[in-house]
């Protein structure tokens, strides 16, 4: 298998990302009130696959993914602070809080792309066959991260054309580490753990300290609770029918 071979089939999981905003065609237009399922479902999607990395990185190493997951949670806290405190910001013509909180969905998943391109790559390093099931399984799993990130933006007057494109952009890491992982398996491998507790860490602490809080605001404590509850059982399903 070749390296033009590798950027291909990653940058088609990253593609697959854009179909997660196709549903909002229909709901081109959500109101205000919209926001709180929007956040729960986000937030649940998060959570699920929060602790499908996790588990996968348990399996490799588990010191190495507890300590990502810290280092995790600490850098999008630290960043979120950051944004807080460097005045007001924007997301096309959004501002304020709003801006900030989809700036945050996309940030987060972005860093999340960099270990999905860094497991694509070392599986074609394992061979043919167990790339393209990895890829495929990458592919399916990034839909509802793509739906995800349009919960967040859709709600807050994002168009269904930019959040297809910015859920594509969020994904593009994976092309850029699946080829530099697949030339380079044996140095990469051994950091995927690591890097898996990262991503989850900082999906974490978004669901905790941002989409959770920002939803019990809007709707009442026992729907977000459900749907939430649902979604991450939704994700968490779907990791275990594809790996």
């Amino acid at each position: 298998m070749s390296a033009g071979a590798v950027f291909v089939a990653a940058l088609g999981t990253a593609l697959a990302t854009g179909l997660g905003a196709l549903p909002f065609l229909l709901f081109a237009h959500p109101n205000r009130s919209s926001l709180g399922a929007a956040n729960s479902l986000a937030a649940g999607a998060m959570a699920g696959a929060s602790a499908g990395l996790v588990w996968e990185g348990w399996q490799r190493d588990s010191i190495g993914v507890l300590l990502g997951l810290v280092a995790g949670a600490i850098f999008i806290a630290a960043t979120r602070r950051l944004l807080r405190r460097d005045g007001e910001h924007h997301f096309g013509a959004i501002e304020g809080a709003d801006a900030i909180a989809m700036l945050m969905i996309v940030g987060v998943m972005t860093i999340h792309s960099f270990t999905e391109g860094v497991g694509v790559g070392v599986a074609f390093g394992g061979g043919e066959e167990l790339g393209i099931v990895i890829a495929l399984a990458i592919a399916v799993h990034n839909i509802p991260e793509g739906l995800a990130i349009s919960l967040v933006l859709v709600p807050r007057g994002v168009s269904v054309g930019r959040s297809v494109a910015w859920s594509v952009f969020s994904s593009l890491p994976q092309p850029l580490m699946a080829v530099p992982a697949f030339l380079f398996v044996e140095s990469f491998e051994p950091l995927l753990p690591a890097g898996l507790g990262f991503a989850a860490g900082a999906m974490v602490w978004m669901v905790g300290e941002d989409l959770l809080p920002e939803a019990t605001r809007v709707a009442p404590v026992w729907i977000v609770a459900l749907v939430t509850a649902v979604a991450a059982v939704a994700m968490l399903a779907l990791q275990a029918a594809l790996l």
